[in-house]
């Protein structure tokens, strides 16, 4: 199964690692925060500390993977304090068992000093987020 949201194709079953087609052209502006799967559970709030898996993809690199916590095979739990501001404001609102697209402009992001060659200079961030618990 999979759906497009910005031209951004996300497939893959709730429990396996998702995959992430871009579309040509430009990214969308702006935070895009869409949930793909409403969990039912617990609703994350601000600042609050979340375990999760997800996938990140380089826009400017043509959707290349640059981190996915699946193929560590394990989950990883951090505060939305201690992250990029996409990842603190496009969080909070989603439920424990959902799955969230979020597309990251490059000043929610990482900006002109990206961590890794991965991720372009100023590169929009694509994340396939699936929330496994929050505390």
């Amino acid at each position: 199964m999979s759906d497009s949201h910005h031209g951004v194709t996300v497939g893959g079953a709730a429990d396996e690692k998702p995959s992430i087609e871009l579309p040509d052209g430009g990214p969308p502006a702006g935070l895009q925060s869409l949930d793909l799967t409403v969990g039912d559970g617990a609703e994350v709030p601000a600042r609050a500390t979340v375990t999760v898996h997800y996938v990140g993809v380089s826009w400017t690199n043509g959707g290349a993977e640059f981190d996915a916590s699946w193929d560590r095979g394990e989950t990883i739990s951090f505060g939305l304090n201690q992250v990029i501001s996409g990842w603190t404001e496009g969080i909070p609102g989603m439920k424990v068992g959902g799955r969230r697209l979020l597309i990251i402009p490059p000043d929610m992001g990482y900006g002109a000093s990206s961590p890794t060659p991965a991720i372009a200079p100023n590169d929009t961030l694509v994340f396939v987020v699936d929330l496994v618990d929050v505390r």
